[in-house]
């Protein structure tokens, strides 16, 4: 059995799939296995595909039920003890990833950093640490994830969702089943911006109310989204701040003066305006 499976999903995508697929057949560790699932194209896609098909496991061209249905036919046709999901459009960051990042293949869960779009700086997790928190926050990238084949045993993506199926596979193994994770100093992936779950926002943003509210009940789900709009270094202070409630009376009556002040000073010069007026 092949280490690591690379799974590309494809639909009318013709320049991004020839630059996705350059990126996985030029590494320079061979010990992956490439699988492409297409959904019937008619672009030019598939003869991109039969041109590098000495360098593909495994191919196929038909229609589909949308990204999820596709993501999943290539999870089980695939053999290796962890994947990673390289769509069209985004590629390995250079020809060396995967070399850097299989000796750290040891957890359910390896997450490297990535570049979106024309930005030139990283995105990704900081932390070795990982929470219910973090996923109402934000969420981790699929393109720069290696995942345990064990993990999708009997646990497939949800294809009644649009966009945010991995998001929620994610909070499912990590938060709720408790799966191992690392998060790894190396840059594995060029995400495309243009792709769906870029562009559709509001959907996103509908798709994770649900699956937030399946998981948790309402009381709690109602805490997560509060505390989910903070979002400073203060909060690391709340533990000193609770048990210095003196102390928290005292901010409290300063920034209080302070916005009365303000206040009193924009009324003065709205004063002062109109005397100018006259």
């Amino acid at each position: 059995m092949k280490k690591l499976s690379i799974i590309t999903i494809n639909y009318n995508n013709c320049d991004g799939l020839k630059k996705t697929i350059e990126s996985v057949i030029n590494q320079t560790y061979s010990g992956y296995e490439y699988i492409i699932i297409d959904g019937g194209s008619t672009d030019g896609s598939v003869e991109i595909i039969k041109e590098y098909s000495d360098k593909i496991d495994y191919w196929v061209s038909e229609p589909d039920k949308g990204i999820f249905n596709a993501m999943n036919k290539g999870i089980l046709k695939a053999t290796g003890e962890y994947y990673n999901f390289m769509n069209s459009g985004d590629c390995f960051h250079a020809n060396d990833v995967i070399e850097k990042i299989i000796s750290e293949l040891d957890k359910d869960i390896v997450v490297g950093k990535y570049i979106y779009g024309n930005l030139s700086y990283t995105w990704g997790r900081t932390s070795d640490s990982i929470s219910m928190l973090d996923f109402v926050k934000g969420g981790i990238s699929h393109q720069s994830s290696f995942i345990k084949k064990t993990l999708f045993e009997n646990n497939l993506y949800d294809e009644n969702l649009k966009i945010a199926s991995d998001w929620k596979f994610y909070i499912d193994v990590l938060i709720f089943k408790n799966c191992t994770y690392k998060n790894i100093d190396v840059i594995v992936a060029d995400f495309d911006a243009t792709g769906i779950s870029s562009v559709a926002s509001k959907l996103n943003e509908m798709e994770r109310t649900k699956i937030l509210k399946e998981f948790l009940p309402e009381r709690i789900y109602t805490d997560y989204v509060r505390l989910a709009k903070a979002d400073s270094p203060l909060l690391e202070l709340i533990p000193f701040f609770n048990k210095t409630n003196g102390f928290q009376k005292l901010i409290f009556n300063v920034v209080t003066i302070l916005i009365k002040t303000r206040a009193l000073f924009l009324k003065i010069i709205l004063f002062l305006k109109k005397v100018k007026k006259r």
